[in-house]
Formats: structure tokens, sequence, C-alpha cells
């Protein structure tokens, strides 16, 4: 089974790990700077559950439990 919410269609997305290092001007340093990037995947808060009365599996988002989309 694909890891993507069977509501909504949230799935998994891609994207950079931007590595900092230093302390920002705000706080008083030199200024941040940013190492070399790397990919990394951003995974969806799948639950498994039953709907429809316990008669259905489904793997759900949490954010279609928490506004009431599945029962």
């Amino acid at each position: 089974m694909s890891r993507k919410c069977e509501v909504c269609g949230k799935g998994t997305v891609s994207g950079n790990n931007v590595p900092r290092k230093g302390l920002p001007k705000k706080e008083g340093g030199a200024g941040q700077h940013i190492g070399v990037k790397t990919k990394r995947l951003f995974k969806p808060n799948l639950v498994e559950i039953r709907a429809n009365g316990g008669g259905r599996r489904m793997k759900v988002c949490t954010r279609c439990l928490k506004t009431g989309k599945v029962f």
C-alpha cells in the first residue's frame, strides 16, 4: 500500500535538508553560513483506522481525522 492519505491524497514530498552553521546576526553573531544541501523526504502523518463502522481499513492523515472528514 502506498504512503498516501485515502481521503485528501496527501503523500510524500521531497525537499532539501539545509545545515546551517554560525550564530545569526540578530543574536549578535557574524551571520549564518549554509552548508551542502542534501535531499530528504517529508512524510505525511498517517494512521490506519477502521472506517464506516469498522468495516473497511483506511490509511488516513491525522489532519483529516481531526477535521472530521472520516468517521
